[in-house]
């Protein structure tokens, strides 16, 4: 029975294959003239997706002229490395809902591209070379079990508009997605994430941030969260931040903010029954009265001068722009002070006496 079933599944895979087929070779027959406009609208979309697939079949269809791919919904285990590198003109790929623990290393040969969906599968980590999808601007891994991204993914896909890698188990978010210039929405809500990265005010398109229900995991947020000038959106509920950043009150575009499930000390609860408006003038107020810059200290020099204990005269600005300073009008020697002719100034006598002794 299980052999019968299998041939039928590889039937209809070769007869989507073989329908696909002939219709690039009636393609074929068309006038020279439209050639290269015909080679791109010969660009296949294959869909093979809720087949029960174990595993793919030999296709008997050109590769390169798939353009789209859906084998989302099936049982495959894995992704032979040789059809993952013939997919030159792949700008779609969907491989979500499946039993996949890796990625093909030949993903890397992807150059054009642009969404990929492995979702729902039981992947630990993504191979390094997808860094090398520079076209890629959306890309799905959630619902998997990841532990870590490639440490320099944010260094490759500076095309990434979309990451979304909710309910894995990630830590940390590598250092380098601070790099991710093009990035508009990050999802990693439901991990187990322990901080933020700095220099989040790098991602200066990000619209939404979504890292809600990291749980015990997320005390605090990185004062460059408030540095994040377009975005609209913020969710940090259910985790265990008390303390909003102060920088948050400069988010003039924020629309959004969920903080529900926390233990939030500051803003008091009161701030944010009042709304979001509310919230941020509270924060801009906090975060403008914690740096009033101290009181400037008066020089000891000056008072000397005030009161006439200090024989200088005071150098203001000069066009040089030196720093104002004193200078001592007559210097005289520590010897002419204990020559015989004043001697006697030092004298114990004179020094611990009443002051007729200091009179002319």
């Amino acid at each position: 029975m299980m052999c019968e079933e299998q041939q039928q599944q590889q039937q209809q895979v070769m007869m989507r294959m073989v329908e696909l087929d002939n219709n690039n070779k009636k393609g074929d027959e068309r006038s020279s003239g439209r050639r290269f406009i015909e080679a791109e609208e010969r660009l296949n979309i294959v869909d093979l997706s809720g087949m029960s697939l174990d595993s793919l079949p030999k296709p008997s269809l050109n590769l390169t002229t798939i353009c789209k791919l859906n084998l989302s919904n099936n049982n495959l285990q894995s992704i032979p490395e040789s059809l993952t590198a013939r997919l030159l003109n792949v700008v779609a790929l969907d491989v979500h809902s499946n039993q996949l623990k890796f990625l093909p290393n030949s993903i890397g040969c992807l150059s054009k591209l642009k969404t990929l969906n492995v979702s729902g599968n039981l992947l630990q980590s993504l191979p390094k070379t997808i860094e090398n999808c520079r076209s890629l601007e959306e890309l799905n891994a959630n619902f998997n079990k990841l532990t870590k991204l490639p440490e320099t993914i944010g260094f490759e896909l500076i095309n990434l508009k979309k990451l979304a890698v909710n309910s894995n188990k990630l830590i940390f978010l590598p250092r380098s997605i601070t790099h991710l210039t093009s990035l508009r929405v990050l999802d990693a809500r439901l991990n187990c994430l322990r901080a933020l990265p700095e220099d989040l005010e790098n991602l200066i398109n990000l619209q939404i941030l979504n890292v809600s229900q990291n749980f015990q995991y997320l005390q605090n947020l990185p004062y460059s969260i408030g540095l994040l000038i377009s975005l609209l959106e913020l969710d940090v509920s259910y985790n265990k931040i008390t303390t909003l950043p102060d920088s948050m009150g400069c988010m003039m575009k924020l629309q959004k903010l969920s903080v529900e499930g926390n233990p939030m000390v500051s803003p008091p609860a009161e701030v944010f029954e009042q709304g979001l408006h509310a919230v941020k003038g509270y924060l801009s107020e906090k975060m403008n009265g914690g740096h009033k810059s101290p009181p400037k200290k008066k020089s000891w020099v000056g008072k000397l001068v005030k009161y006439g204990t200090f024989s200088g005269y005071t150098l203001r600005g000069t066009s040089n722009g030196e720093r104002e300073g004193f200078f001592i009008s007559e210097y005289r020697s520590i010897d002419g002070l204990a020559s015989p002719r004043h001697i006697g100034m030092f004298s114990p006598r004179r020094l611990f006496s009443p002051g007729r002794y200091f009179t002319r």
